[in-house]
């Protein structure tokens, strides 16, 4: 652990970043080409106060979540972002199933601002998302293992599917599963979490035991879905994909065919946002 190495290489990386890599529009009086520490802490979701302890070298150790959000606050890559938990005297994170964004793929989701994105793990488990995904979907980032995936809570959690028509839900299911088998074949043999998963779903869900051992597979790359948002009403949206190489994570975006009903309500969701309308 060396503190003191920590926080001059948390100031060298907030330096390197401009407010346009991260969606922020500087001001006309701004005085710095990088961050500020008050921007890297809103994005990391830490106080100011807190975060000007970390660059200082002071005897605060950051957690890890609080080092994977200012990975994510600060763009870095995989090595930097091992380099930073080695700094902090934390493990660093296994690569395998790794659940760090690269920073082309946040630089992809940050140019979305007009459409729903947002960047998922194998395992379903939502990474990173812009505001007008949150405004459709919820927040999903930062729940706990296993709810942190998509898979467990539609299985484990029947509530979450009032999102979708009832009349899909079995189409739904096969494809999250026929996802999840993709994800089973990508990671090593006996991946502690794909397994945790695989037994805490098929325990919650008789569906889900007889669909995994059904065995299909399929990779999503266009989908159409119904979301029934409770403020703006039914959406009908395609879905797009792209994945990394290595298929770990992909980018997921939302649109809405021009002219349409649904266009219309995804622009009001652009201007309503999280809000609640009365």
């Amino acid at each position: 652990m060396d503190l003191p190495e920590l926080g001059a290489f948390l100031r060298s990386r907030r330096d390197r970043i401009t407010p346009a890599d991260v969606g922020i529009v500087p001001g006309p009086r701004r005085r710095v080409p990088g961050l500020r520490r008050d921007e890297v802490a809103v994005l990391a979701g830490a106080s100011v106060e807190y975060y000007t302890e970390l660059e200082q070298g002071s005897k605060v150790q950051p957690s890890p979540s609080m080092l994977g959000a200012l990975a994510r606050a600060l763009r870095l890559s995989a090595d930097e972002r091992d380099h930073l938990y080695r700094l902090a005297g934390r493990p660093v994170p296994a690569r395998a199933g790794d659940t760090h964004v690269e920073p082309a793929m946040l630089a992809l989701l940050d140019r979305l601002d007009d459409t729903p994105a947002l960047i998922i793990s194998d395992l379903a488990e939502t990474l990173a998302a812009n505001d007008l995904a949150r405004a459709l979907l919820g927040e999903r980032q930062g729940l706990p293992w296993p709810r942190s995936s998509q898979v467990y809570r539609w299985f484990a959690e029947p509530d979450s599917r009032g999102v979708h028509p009832g009349p899909d839900h079995d189409r739904l299911s096969e494809s999250l599963v026929a996802d999840l088998r993709m994800a089973a074949g990508r990671r090593p043999a006996g991946d502690a979490r794909l397994a945790e998963l695989v037994g805490r779903c098929a325990e919650a869900s008789d569906e889900f035991a007889r669909l995994w051992e059904e065995r299909a597979v399929k990779l999503r790359r266009v989908d159409a879905k119904t979301f029934l948002h409770p403020t703006v009403g039914p959406l009908d949206l395609l879905c797009h994909n792209l994945y990394t190489g290595d298929g770990s994570q992909h980018l997921l975006w939302f649109t809405a065919r021009e002219g349409s009903d649904s266009a219309e309500r995804l622009a009001l969701l652009g201007v309503v946002g999280v809000q609640t309308m009365s």
